[in-house]
């Protein structure tokens, strides 16, 4: 189907803008760009309510990290959500995504944590993930001071996809039992040769070129890009993993890397519920405020995550 026409709109109105493609500029320039679309964009009456927020720190791979913790409205305790933001491990922080964690703090019923990890090329692979596993790890254990049952999830868009699911492995691997992971258009595979990323390579937000800047800056020294940590798709076991729902886009680059992640899963007999959200771009799951249909996807996948989570 076409482009949803409220988002199609707002690609218009950004190419009249006539801003700079990211990938031709700084990463401190991208920052500040991905602030501005986002957080900058948003009025109060935009937020997506909850019953609380509170900002802490929590312990990352090599010192503390920012953290935002979201409480639903209602009676716990709740499940605990581990949410990392996306940006390509370059761009994005706790503010760009505040109301992407609201969405799947209320949508989910859950209390969610979302970590502010390092982000590269100052703190290049294997730093976001270390930060998320050791945040992820933190959490398990401090669920009851959060507001959390025993219940225990991870979370996350794009590049946090990608953290999400390394998060996943990780835990599982020592031991720490999950009770699901929530993939938003996730990066899982560095180097795959997927359609998708030349059909959808220009003029859908996310553009090829900027892919190749966010990789570069992220793991471009890094030589082993089959590496799990970096390619979740190419882990070990998957068959361990915890249930999955896994949301792409019809417009992504993204869209079948994040798909063959999930036909993977259930290749390894582990439930994954994959919805493809058609005339959706990258990004959609923050443009509910431009988009009715970009909110109802939201709203559809939220709840089937949480469904999935309490059981």
């Amino acid at each position: 189907m076409p482009v949803d026409p409220h988002i199609a709109a707002m690609l218009t109105m950004m190419q009249q803008a006539g801003l700079p493609p990211m990938y031709e500029g700084s990463p401190e320039a991208g920052r500040a760009l991905y602030l501005q679309l986002t957080h900058g964009a948003r009025t109060p009456e935009q937020l997506v309510p909850v019953a609380g927020t509170e900002d802490r720190t929590v312990p990352g791979a090599q010192g503390e990290l920012r953290a935002r913790v979201y409480r639903p409205e209602g009676e716990g305790p709740f499940p605990t959500v581990v949410f990392l933001h996306g940006g390509g491990w370059v761009i994005g922080d706790l503010d760009t995504h505040d109301n992407m964690a609201r969405n799947v703090c209320r949508g989910a019923r859950a209390v969610v944590v979302a970590v502010d990890y390092r982000l590269a090329p100052e703190h290049p692979f294997p730093a976001a993930a270390e930060d998320a596993v050791a945040a992820a790890r933190w959490v398990a254990q401090h669920r009851a001071e959060l507001g959390g049952d025993d219940r225990l999830a991870v979370a996350g868009d794009s590049a946090g996809g990608n953290l999400a699911a390394v998060v996943a492995q990780q835990l599982t691997a020592d031991g720490t039992p999950l009770v699901g992971q929530f993939l938003i258009y996730p990066a899982v595979d560095a180097e795959g040769e997927y359609p998708s990323r030349v059909e959808n390579a220009k003029g859908y937000f996310l553009e090829k070129d900027t892919m190749d800047w966010f990789y570069g800056h992220y793991a471009g020294a890094w030589e082993d890009a089959r590496d799990a940590r970096l390619s979740p798709l190419h882990g070990a076991d998957l068959s361990v993993l915890p249930p999955a729902v896994i949301v792409t886009a019809e417009y992504d680059p993204l869209r079948d890397e994040g798909e063959a992640y999930g036909a993977a899963l259930q290749a390894a007999g582990v439930r994954a519920d994959v919805q493809r959200y058609d005339g959706m771009i990258h990004g959609f799951f923050d443009m509910g405020t431009v988009s009715p249909a970009a909110q109802a996807a939201v709203d559809e996948s939220c709840a089937r995550f949480g469904d999935l989570i309490r059981g």
